[in-house]
Order: C-alpha cells, then structure tokens, then sequence
C-alpha cells in the first residue's frame, strides 16, 4: 500500500517539476532573446545599471530551471537528499517573496521617493554610449503611455541644458519634434501615470502572485509528501 502511494507521488511530483523545469527554460529563453536583441531593455535605474528586464529573467528562469531539475531527478530517483533539497529551496524562494512584498508595501513611500530621484538620475544617461537599454527603455515607456519625464517633462532641461526633451516626448513624432515648442509634448509625469496604470491592474497583478503562490505551496506538499512516503518505505523494506 505504502509502495503503491508513493510511485503515485512520485509521477505526480515528477510531471508537476517537468512543468516547472520547462516554465523555467521559457522564461530563460526570453530573457536570452531581450538580451541579445535589445540590449539591457528596461534599464531605467543608473544606481543598478544590471537590474534590467532581460537579467532579471535570465536569473528568474536559471533558478526555476535549477530547482525543478533537482526535483525532477529526486522524483525519479526517490532520493531523501534532492527531496529535501527541493523542499528547503523552495521554501527559501517563497520565503523571500513574501519578505519582499512585505516591505514594499511597509517602506511604499521611501521607495516611491527613492526611485524618482534614481530614475531622474538615469535621465543624464539617455542617448549616451553604452546605454541602449536604458534609452530604448524610456523612449517606449514615454511614447506608450504618452507621458514625459519622471515627475515633470522639465526633468529633461536638465539633461540637455535647454529647454528640450526627446523626441518620444511629442504629441506627433518627427525628427527633432522635442526641439519645437511646450505645446506640442506630452505633459503627463511618466512615474505618475506607470504607477496609476499598474494600480489599476493591481487585480491582475494579485492574482498572478497569487497562483505563483499557490503553485509554490503545490511543489512543497509534494516534496514533503513524497519524503514522508520514501521514509516509510524505507521502514517498511527494513
């Protein structure tokens, strides 16, 4: 019976870290292809330069990757060991998570104040060589959702010295359209309006995290379950 339990585990938690491992391959196969075709995309902070879009998925999918694998293989093999290996770092993993929201949500307005102050730092850095992420990054973020600088479009005069701002700032793109007058930019503070429109999706993004959690808890019965299982197998066999 015990026997019987445990290879119905097993199939289960081996298919459940397939699913993972392979998430995994998916999510490091995008973060490959930003990286190689888009250069450091997203790289809106100059204090973390490598805290970038295509990183963070390169490092997501890498862990995702190295996690269900030890699952996989301590599924197949009904190693205690990779068992509990996959136990611990998932709990780790999940721990982290949650310490992470904890404090976002606890320090909101300390990161808020930090973060425009970084992103109007990372405004210097724009066009420059060597930050072609960070330029691709605010020309989409400014031409989709048609806003300008962080808190003001004159965050840009002190980029260029003049009263200018760049080209994805005007209401109708044209080459060296950021040189013509006020009137015709956009004057919605970017951070403001990526805030509010996050904030409005604040659903989506809560129900994502909370089947990330869900799926996390998943793997964690799993793994102690299929523990316990070879456990008493191993008693029973003795």
């Amino acid at each position: 019976m015990a026997r019987g339990c445990l290879q119905g585990v097993k199939y289960l938690m081996f298919a459940f870290n397939l699913l993972f491992w392979l998430g995994g391959c998916g999510v490091l196969g995008v973060g490959i292809w930003l990286a190689a075709t888009q250069g450091n995309f997203a790289t809106l902070s100059s204090s973390f330069p490598s805290l970038s879009a295509a990183n963070l998925l390169i490092v997501s999918g890498t862990c995702v990757m190295a996690i269900g694998f030890v699952g996989c293989i301590g599924a197949l093999k009904e190693n205690k060991c990779l068992l509990l290996t996959f136990f611990v770092l998932l709990l780790l993993v999940l721990l982290l998570e949650a310490t992470i929201t904890v404090f976002f949500f606890a320090y909101t307005d300390k990161i808020d104040s930090y973060a425009q102050e970084d992103l109007k730092k990372g405004l210097h850095l724009y066009g420059t060589p060597g930050n072609v992420g960070l330029t691709n990054a605010w020309s989409i973020i400014q031409t989709d959702f048609r806003c300008c600088g962080v808190s003001n479009y004159t965050d840009w005069f002190e980029v260029y010295n003049t009263t200018r701002v760049p080209d994805s700032c005007c209401l109708e793109f044209s080459d060296r359209c950021g040189l013509h007058a006020p009137g015709t930019w956009w004057k919605a503070p970017c951070y403001e309006t990526v805030k509010a429109w996050l904030q409005e999706n604040l659903l989506a993004v809560g129900v994502f995290g909370l089947c990330t959690a869900l799926v996390q808890i998943l793997g964690l019965t799993f793994a102690m379950t299929m523990y316990c299982q070879v456990v008493k197998a191993d008693t029973y066999c003795t």
